[in-house]
């Protein structure tokens, strides 16, 4: 493996800690298996919808226009 250095504040470096000893591992461990949780979820390939499904209908705006009597009298003219 491949040993890299990394700086955290001193809060982050406790909480590794902590679930290490708790987990009976060690701090490379917990750092190597976050790392590839964050990665593998970064990497998954997501749609415009999927990506955007929470903002789908938070926004308040005119209605389709395009259905719009008024709007569509001159198209194609």
């Amino acid at each position: 493996m491949r040993a890299i250095s990394l700086k955290v504040p001193q809060q982050l470096d406790d909480k590794i800690t902590a679930l290490a000893r708790r987990s009976r591992s060690n701090r490379s461990a917990v750092m190597r298996e976050a790392l590839e949780a964050f990665t593998a979820s970064r990497s998954a390939k997501l749609s415009v919808t999927a990506a955007a499904g929470d903002l789908v209908g938070s926004l308040k705006g005119p209605e389709d226009l395009s259905t719009s009597a008024s709007r569509m009298a001159d198209y194609g003219k």
